[in-house]
């Protein structure tokens, strides 16, 4: 599994924008009061993700007190950390949208300054997510071992690569 490319959350996240500035113009009338749960959640997940990401870290550097951890676990977290990323550059564009529309149009229509704490509060949320999404995902990373340390990049872990035959293998033949 790869780290999350930054180009995948900012081509989300503008694409996002985009469709909540041409939905909530063309919707505003018929739009209820946004509600305050989906910037709370976010910012409850990335408390979660924050506090799993300095344990797990932890752990994996076995630092003392911190006990050892389940290797499924940590494929886990990682998927946690790249999914969490997304849907937060998904909401961070979606709250992005509504709040650039509504501050511009904060004079003209009563309705926006009900609306606008909410979007802000979705924004800032979904940076923190963002943050501590990305964070998990690298508190993921197994540090190298001192032998793995000494071999190529690429290729095998034993440092051959795919064809390459030992002196023991090139004699049974």
């Amino acid at each position: 599994m790869e780290p999350t490319r930054p180009a995948t959350l900012v081509i989300a996240a503008l694409a996002t924008t985009a469709l909540a500035w041409i939905g909530i113009s063309s919707l505003w009338n018929s739009l209820p009061t946004l509600p305050w749960l989906p910037p709370l959640t976010l910012i409850g997940l990335a408390i979660f993700e924050g506090f799993e990401a300095y344990s797990t870290r932890n752990r994996i550097l076995r630092r003392e007190g911190a006990g050892p951890l389940q290797p499924l676990v940590i494929a886990r977290y990682a998927v946690l950390g790249k999914a969490s990323a997304l849907v937060a550059a998904l909401f961070g564009g979606l709250y992005v949208g509504m709040s650039s529309w509504l501050l511009t149009q904060r004079g003209v229509l009563a309705k926006v300054s009900e609306n606008l704490p909410q979007a802000l509060l979705g924004v800032a949320a979904s940076i923190v997510l963002l943050a501590a999404a990305l964070w998990l995902e690298r508190a993921c990373r197994v540090p190298p071992s001192e032998r793995d340390k000494d071999l190529p990049r690429q290729g095998r872990m034993d440092g051959r690569r795919e064809g390459d035959r030992t002196e023991d293998e090139s004699l049974d033949r």
